[in-house]
């Protein structure tokens, strides 16, 4: 047991990593690169291995503390964790926003940066939107994520004292939270500008959280992993198939029978169940995490799963190892791919903007955002401080162990996964 805690877990690191990459490329405005991320191929995209991974790492990091140390200390960790991403959201913002004010100042494009990302009412009207800022009720779009991890983190503790009652008390209440969002579409403001329209946060966390938690259970082992089954894999095959036809370039309007197929279909998804008037194609955008992107997601996972089986030391190669360093370094290289995101948007301004250009752009964004990844590896590992002998692994390793074991051989070190 002890010695496979020593190791982590490639998958979770790699699949993280090439999240966080695929989210600078997608989050560069007009780039052409972007036009091939996966998202064009399909239903789901980077944001549901973003939040599923989140969400399985943060049962390695944090199950282990609740079994071997109790509720209440878990919990602890838990908003303790939950009040970093919260301090990482608001240096994120004004970084951000200061970077916006010197291209603006001093740089020559026909693009008004700080409009581009709709920061106008923060310098219009500073005293109030610096207030919903803080108590999250000002969420501008391109900061929309890490404020709707925060509150996931801090659903946590109820889903473990529900798993108390029985292991999976606490996952069928994310599945009656999900449809009662359905129902009663549970929304939080992101506006607080009485001159404006109601905004909801772009990225409902009553919604979400089922994909947060289906990683978390399924880490803490309290759902598994369905076998592998032909018939299964051929429904996944097809659901794949479906995504890549009914993709954002239009591979259906090729054939009437399949344009005809995806007008019922719409017409089916944005029919209004309820009877109350109301345009039930709202639930079905991104926003409230559409049961069609989940269902894509969680086909695209079940047959990576199964045929990296046993051959995990794949994602460990040389080839891998900038990947995997991405993933390693979570929240912060989350955010310095959105901070790389504004400035190569910024640069390639400066240009003609042709495709090589933005490919050159892109491969550069890139290689900073893995430069950046080794140096916080590095300064993580104290280089200043002389060389201990490795200590015996923490008691709160075999809680990890038993969750990371759920989807794989080689386990994240204690920690490591936050």
């Amino acid at each position: 047991m002890a010695q496979s805690v020593l190791h982590r877990d490639p998958r979770v690191d790699f699949f993280r990593g090439a999240a966080f990459i695929i989210i600078l490329i997608a989050h560069i405005p007009s780039n052409w690169v972007a036009q091939w991320i996966p998202a064009r191929f399909g239903f789901s995209d980077a944001t549901e291995m973003f939040v599923f991974m989140s969400g399985f790492a943060a049962g390695i990091a944090f199950g282990g503390t609740y079994r071997t140390a109790g509720f209440w200390l878990g919990t602890a960790r838990i908003y303790f964790r939950a009040w970093q991403v919260y301090v990482a959201n608001l240096l994120l913002f004004f970084f951000v926003l200061v970077l916006m004010l010197a291209a603006n100042a001093w740089l020559y494009a026909d693009t008004d940066y700080v409009t581009q990302l709709a920061l106008n009412y923060f310098l219009d009207d500073t005293g109030r939107a610096l207030l919903g800022l803080f108590s999250m009720t000002y969420v501008p779009n391109f900061f929309d994520i890490l404020p709707m991890y925060i509150v996931v983190l801090l659903m946590v503790p109820v889903f473990m004292a529900l798993s108390r009652i029985h292991p999976l008390a606490g996952y069928a209440g994310c599945l009656v939270l999900y449809a009662a969002n359905y129902v009663f579409i549970f929304e939080l403001p992101a506006e607080v500008s009485p001159d404006r329209d109601f905004r909801a946060w772009f990225f409902n966390p009553f919604a979400w959280q089922l994909l947060f938690f289906t990683g978390f259970a399924m880490s803490m082992g309290y759902l598994k992993l369905p076998r592998f089954r032909w018939w299964l894999a051929a429904l996944c095959l097809a659901l794949i198939a479906v995504g890549v036809v009914y993709s954002r370039y239009g591979l259906w309007s090729w054939s009437d029978t399949l344009s005809d197929l995806r007008g019922q279909l719409v017409d089916l998804r944005c029919q209004n169940w309820r009877g109350d008037g109301a345009d039930r194609c709202y639930f079905w955008t991104k926003s409230n995490l559409d049961v069609v992107r989940i269902l894509h997601f969680l086909a695209i996972a079940y047959l990576v799963v199964w045929a990296l089986k046993g051959r995990e030391r794949v994602l460990t190669m040389g080839w891998a190892q900038p990947i995997l360093q991405c993933g390693r370094q979570s929240l912060p290289v989350f955010m310095f791919s959105m901070i790389l995101s504004r400035v190569y948007n910024v640069l390639m301004d400066q240009t003609e903007r042709t495709t090589w250009e933005e490919i050159a752009f892109n491969v550069v964004a890139v290689a900073n955002l893995i430069a950046i990844a080794y140096l916080l590896g590095w300064l993580k590992s104290n280089p200043w401080r002389p060389h201990k002998p490795a200590r015996t692994p923490a008691p709160e390793a075999q809680g990890q162990a038993q969750g990371g074991a759920r989807w794989g051989n080689a386990v994240p070190a204690p920690g490591s996964a936050e």
